[in-house]
């Protein structure tokens, strides 16, 4: 084969799939935008609900509008009793993903649609793809834990509730607002695995939720969702920090990942790191716990200065900070992938109602064929 064929872009890296006005990424100098609006103004002036909102609909509501979007989240967000029989029932040691890509399927035969549920339905009106799964991650850890399952409180933003629902007692106000603004920084984040995926199933015009599930799958793979469960453990196994600077020349040595260390999109530093190690200092005065702080700096200090020598300087991605930010707020690394996925269904439906938008044309890319062609069959008795 001519070196001419193998020129393709691998795993569409660079290929423009589809337009899209939701969200912008400067990889260059390290900027995010939703709908045109700074991701750092957002988590300082808005909350999940209201980003939610954002895209959803293309602008920030009013007051009246975010009012009675704030109702429909928030009496959306109980779970009906099939569902949570589900939950119960569903295998204890699987994980979370697994069990929220079996939900959210069986969740649209059990709400309260208006509408008939189908490829052109507005989901705008429903909104139980989004409410609902930071419900489900609650009830599936309570129950996990042997807990009694704890209903939503209407009174309180989304992360807030997440973690009156998981820990069965209403968090610290600047808990709740930190779990709120670290959904915020996870609602979107432009063409993605997870959410290319989500595009692909609704342009065979099959429904949000199945939509939602594949994206589900897509996000449970390690090289996509599951970093801030590695970095963790990256930050268990150092155990202190005056162990991190050698941790990281020892794995640089042996030419091995740095988890959190880098983005395929960012050249920059990733602007929600920014914000989340804010968060992480924050919560780390408020406990009196900076060791997961320290360790994080020393390995991000270590590792830039190492690369820049190289000629190649690498940054932290979002995920560097916030899986410490999540233990910090006491939720265990089982539930911080689920939890990314309860942040990114905002930008999953956003983009599935955007694709409907289009010209209704089936995502189906060209293979380039590698294999063999005029094989002759040899007869079963010879093979």
């Amino acid at each position: 084969m001519s070196t001419q064929q193998n020129e393709y872009p691998k795993g569409l890296d660079g290929v423009i799939a589809a337009e899209s006005r939701i969200c912008k990424i400067n990889g260059e100098e390290g900027k995010l935008y939703y709908l045109g609006y700074p991701i750092d103004s957002l988590v300082e002036n808005t909350d999940f609900e209201e980003v939610s909102y954002l895209l959803l609909n293309g602008e920030l509501p009013s007051a009246d509008q975010l009012t009675d979007f704030r109702r429909r989240m928030r009496e959306g967000r109980h779970l009906k009793q099939p569902i949570l029989n589900m939950i119960w029932n569903f295998p204890r040691d699987s994980h979370g993903m697994e069990l929220l890509q079996s939900v959210v399927s069986y969740l649209s035969g059990y709400v309260d649609h208006k509408i008939h549920h189908g490829p052109y339905c507005n989901c705008r009106d429903t909104l139980h793809q989004i409410s609902q799964i930071a419900s489900v991650i609650a009830a599936w850890h309570r129950f996990r834990e042997g807990l009694d399952y704890v209903p939503p409180r209407d009174d309180l933003n989304h992360g807030a509730n997440f973690l009156y629902m998981l820990r069965g007692e209403e968090p610290d106000p600047v808990e709740g607002e930190i779990m709120d603004k670290c959904l915020v920084l996870h609602a979107e984040h432009s063409f993605n695995a997870s959410t290319f995926t989500a595009r692909v199933v609704a342009s065979t015009q099959s429904t949000c939720y199945s939509s939602i599930s594949a994206a589900m799958g897509a996000l449970y793979g390690s090289l996509h969702g599951g970093a801030n469960e590695k970095v963790i453990a990256m930050v268990d196994q150092i155990g202190s920090p005056d162990r991190a600077e050698q941790f990281v020349k020892d794995k640089l040595a042996r030419k091995e990942k740095v988890m959190g260390m880098g983005h395929r999109v960012y050249r920059a530093k990733d602007p929600r790191s920014i914000v989340m190690e804010r968060f992480l200092e924050q919560l780390s005065q408020r406990t009196g716990n900076d060791d997961y702080h320290k360790i994080l700096k020393t390995v991000e200090n270590t590792f830039r200065d190492v690369m820049e020598e190289k000629g190649k300087p690498i940054y932290p991605n979002v995920d560097f900070f916030s899986g410490a930010v999540y233990r910090l707020l006491g939720i265990p690394s089982y539930l911080f992938t689920p939890i990314f996925a309860a942040a990114r269904a905002s930008g999953w439906l956003a983009h599935i109602l955007e694709q409907r938008e289009h010209e209704q044309r089936i995502f189906r890319p060209k293979a380039l064929y590698v294999g063999e062609v005029d094989k002759v069959i040899t007869p079963v008795d010879a093979r």
